[in-house]
């Protein structure tokens, strides 16, 4: 403390100002920084006096304790031992030889009493006693009086010069930026740069598109030929992790066949017999097994074939959009998969004639909606509609080949014949038509004889393969008469092939294998064909079989990809399609953006009445620092829910992809976007700003702006956080456990609930990893940088401190380290993006 000697005597020989100071230690522990805002050791007093602004002596005394006073402000502090020494030279200490006062002074010994009364609210100071047994006798009653005792924390000189060894420094500091600053304020704007100037690229990209005059294979006409199609897969089994066993099975086994444009065949079998192994391998789909085999496709006569033909799949199982209606997501489809040389409105139309063409018109405007009740899912369209709207979403993109895998699944007998008829009609097209392929499980009579050929699987190799009708009946009459029983007349040829498939003797596949290898010398229809073979495979004969290397998955398939392996849509016009159809989901379904904006209301009263204007206290700054704590640790939680997206459009994506719809880039960006802005920024800043002004926290806007970047920062990590973890894992409940743990461990290495530097060495670096560290940091050195006085009591002594002191103690936070802090989340987004992206081009693949 320092106060004022008022007293007449002293005045009347040394009239100048005199300042007592006493710095008082009763426990240096409770001092902010020990050794550098205190100086004495437990239990000590330490006192000066100036004159005239010139030190002139100086007491120390030991063996302190404290009264204080009841229910008011006064402390008595009682010293024992207590030694004075005089400058010498100075005014007090013979600089003036007739008033010497060196030996009074230097005999100042024994018991030192400092007394200070209630402190004055209205000028923040007290009034003091200063005796001992001497100055009692020179000054009495009470001692030498001191007025005008303002009290606070000492700092070293050197502390104020150069910082001192804290972290924390004055309102001045943190201004200048360090090199390695400035090196990452660059980088983040060479990023913005860079990114600017990918757009302008891929704008330039687009109007060339468009303006291209690209030559179009419709119309050209192709047929479907493919020999010695094997399919395996290896299982492999351990115990306890010792010995480990495979074994290869066969799904598919030495299958032959051929469609010609203008055909509609029937892949017929029971269950388990390889009819959707045989599509997708058709299909190019990507498979986990080993293939082996060839295909071709032969273009007829008058046809163009500069170009691969495009082949058309259609999974078994309808996965679709449930919020756009059929026309929009036939329009979607149409705007990513036709060229991008055709106007739009040109694309509208052909979506008009499709819908039509497939019977669905007056479903134009209906949402398609789920295909259960469950779960509170809303129910659109029904199954059948849904198997045309999936048949629509190949034929928009008119394909020269269609190959569908079980279409009549789990549709009655009236939907079942009316796609049937639609797929008739689409292969019998009087001016294009093309082969149609598709696995049946079980048709009725009507719709069996709806087919052109058929091929009979059982166990994964091929009965029948021909004309359809009752063509197989009459074959297998003629091959097999006593192995299988004779067709009964009247009976549904497709029951009576399926029984036959059902449990067939060795000696029919004998006699299949012998009729095939009599008829494998046949020439292919057409002079010239595309190919679906690596070059490894042999040329020169169609029906050579040749194996492919063991870690290769199939280069049928590689093949199949190389032919088709490019979106036909450019960069920035699939980002513009799909951000149109992410508005129109985001415009139907408020339901999470309506629930986050109201959640992040309530949050955001519930929290600032709960931290309702902090005061300047100590406990108040740990408050203020609990209040931040809690809206990073809400970010943290409430950013679970951009893991469920993803997880639940996943099966979209993957269809969508395999049909080359899109790149996954522009997928990511799209999705980024629609959930980062209303269901992340949007939210963080209602919370944020109703917390910010209730709180009463720094009261300008550029702190309020910077807290908000800081806070949108840590949104954008975390969201891409839940992206990787929804990306790399297909499981949601596993990756929602692990988001959630990970969200505690932010928790515990924040600073907050543990002082940084009292973590274990071992781990210490964890918080190196944590961003809600570095957010929390940077949220605090805000705060405090806004010039944030503590004002406290401790042990009845008033405290005036700065706030980065007290900052520096309790959670050892660097003033210094805001910008440091920015350029650590920007890495962490960065990071987290690079490893979405790889994660979605590598693994989000679909694979059968």
């Amino acid at each position: 403390m320092s106060c004022q000697v008022n007293n007449p005597t002293l005045q009347a020989i040394f009239p100048l100002e005199s300042t007592l100071n006493i710095m008082r230690t009763l426990q240096p522990s409770l001092s902010p920084i020990p050794n550098t805002t205190t100086f004495g050791e437990a239990g000590t007093v330490s006192v000066q006096l100036f004159y005239a602004g010139v030190e002139q002596f100086y007491c120390e005394a030991d063996t302190c304790s404290q009264t204080l006073g009841n229910g008011t402000s006064s402390a008595n502090w009682d010293c024992q031992n207590l030694r004075c020494t005089c400058r010498t030279g100075t005014t007090f200490c013979g600089g003036v030889s007739a008033l010497d006062l060196a030996t009074v002074i230097n005999g100042l010994v024994g018991t030192l009493s400092i007394h200070c009364g209630a402190l004055d609210n209205s000028t923040n100071t007290a009034t003091c006693q200063f005796q001992q047994k001497e100055l009692l006798t020179l000054f009495p009653p009470s001692g030498l009086t001191l007025n005008g005792c303002s009290f606070g924390e000492c700092v070293r000189q050197g502390v104020i010069d150069t910082s001192g060894n804290i972290s924390a420094s004055d309102n001045s500091g943190g201004k200048s930026l360090s090199g390695g600053v400035i090196a990452g304020l660059a980088v983040v704007g060479g990023l913005i740069l860079v990114a600017l100037l990918l757009i302008l690229f891929g704008y330039i990209r687009q109007r060339r598109a468009r303006n291209k005059q690209q030559s179009d294979n419709a119309g050209m006409q192709v047929d479907v030929h493919w020999e010695g199609i094997t399919y395996s897969v290896v299982n492999s089994s351990s115990c306890f992790g010792l010995f480990h066993a495979h074994e290869e099975r066969n799904i598919l086994d030495d299958v032959s066949g051929s469609v010609k444009a203008g055909q509609m065949m029937a892949i017929l079998g029971p269950s388990g017999a390889g009819k959707t192994t045989l599509a997708e391998i058709l299909a190019g789909k990507h498979k986990s097994g080993f293939v082996v085999g060839t295909v071709k496709y032969p273009v007829k006569d008058g046809s163009s074939g500069a170009v691969a033909p495009r082949i058309g799949f259609v999974p078994q199982q309808d996965v679709l959009p449930p919020t756009l209606t059929v026309y929009e997501a036939l329009l979607f489809a149409a705007r990513l998969r036709l060229p991008e040389n055709i106007k739009d409105i040109e694309k509208c139309e052909m979506v008009g004639e499709l819908l039509a063409k497939l019977g669905i018109s007056p479903l134009r405007d209906v949402r398609i909606g789920h295909n259960e009740t469950m779960g509170g899912k809303t129910r659109g369209i029904s199954g059948g509609e849904m198997r045309r709207v999936s048949i629509g979403l190949e034929l928009i993109s008119r394909p020269d080949v269609l190959i569908l895998d079980e279409p009549t699944s789990g549709l009655d007998s009236v939907s079942a014949s009316r796609v049937a008829q639609i797929l008739h009609d689409i292969a019998h097209d009087p001016v294009n038509p093309i082969p149609v392929i598709a696995s049946i499980h079980q048709p009725s009579s009507k719709l069996y004889q709806s087919f052109d050929s058929i091929l009979l699987l059982s166990h994964g190799r091929a009965l029948y393969s021909g004309p359809g009708g009752f063509a197989p009946s009459e074959y297998f009459a003629r091959v097999a008469s006593g192995v299988v029983p004779a067709y009964p007349s009247g009976y549904n040829v497709a029951d009576y092939l399926l029984d036959i498939a059902s449990d067939p003797s060795v000696s029919l596949f004998q006699i299949s294998e012998k009729d095939k290898t009599t008829s494998a010398n046949e020439p292919v229809d057409g002079e010239s064909g595309v190919e679906s073979t690596e070059k490894n495979q042999a040329t020169s004969s169609d029906s050579q079989v040749n194996a492919v290397l063991p870690d290769d998955f199939s280069s049928l398939t590689k093949a199949s990809s190389r032919r088709n392996s490019k979106c036909v849509a450019s960069f920035l016009t699939q980002l513009q399609v799909l951000a149109w159809r992410e508005w129109k989901i985001l415009q139907r379904d408020k339901t999470l953006f309506l629930t986050h904006v109201v959640v992040a209301s309530v949050l955001g009263v519930f929290c600032g009445g709960l931290y309702y204007k902090i005061d300047t206290s100590i406990a108040g700054f740990q408050a203020r620092v609990g209040c931040l704590f809690f809206l990073g640790a809400l970010i943290a939680f409430s950013s679970l829910s951009a893991l469920y997206n993803v997880v639940e459009t996943r099966p979209l994506f993957l269809r969508e992809r395999s049909s080359l719809y899109y790149s996954p880039t522009s997928w990511l960006l799209s999705r980024f976007i629609f959930d980062v802005v209303p269901l992340r920024i949007i939210p963080t800043i209602i919370v944020s700003s109703v917390t910010y002004w209730m709180a009463g926290l720094a009261h300008d806007a550029a702190h309020f702006f910077k807290f908000l970047f800081i806070l949108v920062l840590y949104t954008l990590a975390m969201t891409l956080f839940n992206f990787l973890l929804g990306a790399l894992f297909n499981n949601g409940g596993v990756a929602i456990l692990l988001s959630a743990l990970s969200a505690l461990y932010q928790m515990t290495f924040a600073g907050f609930f543990v002082h940084l530097n009292a973590i274990p060495p071992v781990l210490r670096w964890l918080q190196w990893l944590c961003p809600l560290k570095y957010t929390l940091e940077a949220l605090s050195v805000n705060e405090v940088g806004s010039g944030l006085l503590i004002q406290d009591t401790l042990q009845g002594v008033p405290v005036s401190v700065s706030a980065s002191l007290i900052m520096n103690l309790l959670f050892g936070f660097g003033a210094n380290n805001y910008y440091r802090d920015v350029l650590v989340l920007f890495a962490f987004i960065a990071g987290f993006a690079i490893g979405v992206i790889t994660v979605v081009w590598l693994k989000v693949r679909e694979r059968r």
